[in-house]
């Protein structure tokens, strides 16, 4: 086959997607929207991570470090609580973050995406909608890790700054579904986005200021903990909602959230039209 029998769809795609205006964008974005819904509601188990995780690691970090990093906080479990639920927002961002990168993989494996790359339809509705859904199983999270962070002693005591903090969540957590996105497009099995994801979660989660302060931490641990993105945004939940300084790590989320975004966004959408 020709060199230019492969790329004349992907030519064609690329005409079509550019004479497509923001509205049939926006419209096409619903559509793709509602069948992904349609798609959880046949499969319900889709959401177990969402629904499922908020209730097993609050419940675990509360019960089984609560009372040792309590102490350690000047208080007990309750201090503790105080301090764990506003920092899993940053948790939660990045674990519903990485399912997207698995399922848009699977589509490709299945052929789905194949057929809506041949459809005249703007591509980048295709990831944008991908994004909206799991931006509302990123609410769906968030609001079940509230309500059993309120039974387990949370005090919300600042509406205003938990509904900040869940829209501050929500932007990080769309930075990084486009790095995800990278990832599904570009790697060969649902297999592999999960196990790259988890290496890259697992030290960024842990070496970060989510679950307990860096203050103990060894000094190379603390640099990266300095720079590291869920750490800043976990500290600015932290203050919105409990109290304390915001200033500075609510401009450093913003900061990485929107250059992540910057950069990421173009390449997903562009592996996304000359995948083959």
């Amino acid at each position: 086959m020709s060199a230019t029998t492969l790329t004349a769809p992907l030519d064609k795609t690329g005409e079509a997607d550019a004479r497509i205006g923001l509205r049939g964008h926006v419209r096409h974005t619903g559509a793709l929207v509602r069948r992904n819904l349609l798609w959880i509601r046949q499969d319900p188990e889709s959401m177990f991570d969402a629904v499922l995780m908020p209730i097993v690691f609050t419940l675990l970090f509360v019960y089984v470090f609560g009372g040792s990093i309590g102490q350690a906080l000047g208080g007990g479990q309750d201090q503790y609580v105080q301090y764990v639920v506003p920092g899993m927002m940053a948790m939660m961002s990045m674990n519903i973050a990485m399912a997207v990168g698995t399922g848009f993989n699977q589509d490709f494996q299945n052929g789905i995406m194949d057929r809506f790359r041949t459809l005249p339809i703007g591509q980048g509705s295709v990831l944008f909608a991908k994004i909206v859904v799991e931006l509302m199983r990123l609410l769906i999270a968030t609001t079940i890790m509230m309500i059993v962070g309120v039974l387990v002693g949370f005090d919300i005591t600042n509406w205003g700054g938990l509904l900040a903090s869940v829209g501050l969540s929500a932007l990080f957590g769309t930075s990084i579904m486009w790095i995800f996105l990278v990832l599904g497009v570009s790697m060969k099995s649902a297999q592999s986005v999960q196990a790259m994801g988890f290496l890259v979660l697992m030290p960024l989660q842990f070496g970060s200021s989510i679950f307990a302060p860096t203050k103990s931490m060894p000094g190379w641990l603390q640099g990266f903990t300095d720079y590291n993105p869920l750490s800043s945004l976990a500290d600015s939940a932290r203050g919105l909602m409990v109290g304390g300084p915001v200033a500075h790590d609510v401009w450093v989320t913003v900061g990485w959230s929107v250059a992540l975004t910057l950069v990421m966004a173009p390449i997903a959408i562009h592996k996304f039209r000359t995948k083959n």
